[in-house]
């Protein structure tokens, strides 16, 4: 055997070695906008971990005085014209409102504006340090007004609301190889020590891919060349009932009739499979009360992981409201729907638990179909917990003490994917609640990676307008509670913009009330997770079987 033969097979030896070793942390595949287009509808995509993998943050204009759980100005509320920088380079002043090194892409892009000029300025889109930019044109026109994209891809919301008081939401995403900076030139725009005028808010979600993954930057012409998918990714959205992949295998139904502290169970044992579509219709004497009362707890191989009440569950809460997202579909004729995939091995268990004290009939439909069971595949999980009769501290300016808090969706350890969230709030008193921030933290962060600028840009809207909404990824069927005492509905499901974690996560939001009140606070949390893990989250039958809220008070 020659030294030469030797060298030869030790170079072999290396370059699979090495092959391997990238291999096992990134993939060939290509990001595009094609690919994440696909991916948007392709509802396997979330049960399963990232490959490619990703990390989710957010720029926003957060206030800047905001630094350290526990310190001063972390509850600060002056969450507008804050910008990384001034960029003066090009003869003009443009605000950076964006800057992120690739490979990456943005997936969730959101705004609104108050005060003179405010939405009156030019956004300029830079990918790969291009000094030209890919898109430049007035900011509503560009989120929108359907110059990228027309709805629900672009969109404001609520279409009752005056278009000055909406939030304007753009999802088409925005893919880059080596950079992306994102600007805002508005002439009106005055900061100074103790002023920053006018008020211009954002919010901006994008994916950080690891080292090595492929992507091929967004263009005007790749847009372009694009435009069937982009008309038929936003005619699959809007129609969340007809688009489930692979084939579907069983329809189960079911007419149940539950007394009081009793329950129903149906089990489902088929290999390789996910639940596709989870039809409820719930009647009762008080139909509202069986909303809260009865609870879906769902558990797949043996791993519970869904205890909310039925009506947090399909995003109706306790009121019979109408919506339809991506997600879940109600109506006020008692039909709810989830089109959530929730994939299994051998075994699936859904019960129905009536901890009110009435007869409850439920008309329950469970289809299932294939599914290809892989090792990043994950299940599907729900947690629900309400702060019943919590108090809120409310602002100096009017009374109160300023002393407010953070609550919290859920905490996760393990491995998995946070995929939306919703909020029940009955409001009592005459006044906002939700000037609250989301903060969301993953793997261990001391500062949350996701941070914002209020409840209702979080789910998209905006200045707490009461007027309802569906979209595919938010939803607002109730609105009464925004400014009066009321209840108020808001959803958030997550597709490209939902956050994957290696070993944890933490979803926390703001209980940041104008006023000091005594209000019900129920969250719901929706998540993919891999075994082992550990929800904070417990079951709490007490909080369900309590009386509900009315015009007359808590």
């Amino acid at each position: 055997m020659n030294k030469q033969y030797l060298k030869t097979q030790l170079i072999i030896i290396t370059l699979i070695v090495l092959f391997i070793a990238t291999g096992s942390c990134t993939s060939h595949k290509t990001v595009s906008l094609e690919s994440l287009l696909k991916e948007m509808t392709n509802r396997d995509n979330l049960t399963r971990l990232p490959s490619p993998w990703y990390s989710l943050r957010q720029f926003s204009s957060y206030d800047r005085k905001t630094i350290s759980p526990g310190k001063p100005g972390w509850f600060a509320n002056d969450d507008y014209t804050q910008f990384i920088g001034v960029d003066s380079s090009q003869g003009r002043r443009e605000f950076i409102m964006f800057d992120a090194d690739g490979p990456g892409a943005v997936v969730r892009w959101w705004m609104t504006f108050a005060g003179s000029g405010a939405a009156s300025g030019t956004v300029r889109i830079y990918i790969d340090n291009n000094p030209v930019p890919v898109v430049q044109d007035s900011i509503t026109r560009v989120l929108s007004g359907h110059l990228l994209a027309g709805a629900p891809l672009s969109s404001s919301v609520a279409p009752e609301t005056n278009i000055k008081m909406r939030g304007h939401n753009l999802y088409l995403p925005l893919p880059y190889s080596v950079h992306c900076r994102i600007t805002y030139q508005c002439d009106s725009v005055k900061i100074t020590s103790d002023s920053r005028k006018p008020s211009i808010y954002y919010n901006i979600c994008y994916r950080t891919y690891e080292k090595g993954t492929t992507v091929r930057s967004f263009t005007m012409k790749e847009l372009e060349d694009a435009g069937d998918l982009v008309r038929k990714t936003n005619e699959i959205l809007l129609e969340p009932d007809i688009t489930t992949q692979g084939k579907e295998t069983e329809t189960i139904n079911r007419s149940l009739t539950i007394a009081g502290s009793d329950s129903a169970v149906i089990s489902i044992d088929k290999n390789n499979s996910a639940v596709s579509r989870l039809k409820l219709d719930l009647s009762d004497p008080d139909s509202e009360y069986a909303l809260r009362s009865v609870v879906l707890k769902m558990s797949f191989d043996g791993f519970r992981t869904v205890w909310v009440p039925a009506g947090d569950f399909f995003g109706t809460a306790y009121k019979r409201t109408s919506s339809k997202t991506w997600e879940s579909k109600a109506d006020t004729l008692h039909n709810m729907e989830s089109f959530w995939l929730m994939p299994f091995r051998n075994n699936c268990t859904i019960s129905i638990i009536n901890y009110g004290s009435q007869q409850v009939k439920a008309d329950l439909t469970i289809t299932t179909r294939d599914y290809r069971w892989k090792d990043n595949s994950m299940y599907f999980g729900a947690s629900w917990h309400e702060y019943h009769h919590i108090k809120t501290a409310g602002s100096q300016l009017t009374g109160g003490t300023g002393e407010h808090r953070d609550i919290n969706f859920v905490d996760i350890n393990g491995e998995g994917v946070y995929a939306g969230d919703a909020v029940a709030v009955y409001n009592t008193v005459e006044a906002w609640w939700g000037e609250g921030d989301e903060k969301i933290y993953t793997d261990g962060e001391s500062f949350p990676s996701s941070i914002g600028t209020g409840t209702e840009d979080y789910y998209g809207y905006a200045w707490c307008r009461p007027e309802l909404f569906s979209h595919p990824f938010i939803a607002q069927p109730s609105g009464s509670g925004n400014f009066h005492a009321g209840l108020t509905i808001n959803m958030r499901y997550r597709d490209l913009d939902a956050i994957p974690f290696r070993s944890s996560i933490r979803s926390d939001i703001e209980l940041w009330h104008w006023l000091p009140a005594v209000i019900n606070y129920a969250l719901t949390a929706y998540w993919y997770v891999k075994p082992p893990f550990y929800i904070n989250i417990k079951p709490d039958p007490g909080a369900v079987a309590l009386p509900l809220p009315s015009e007359k008070g808590i």
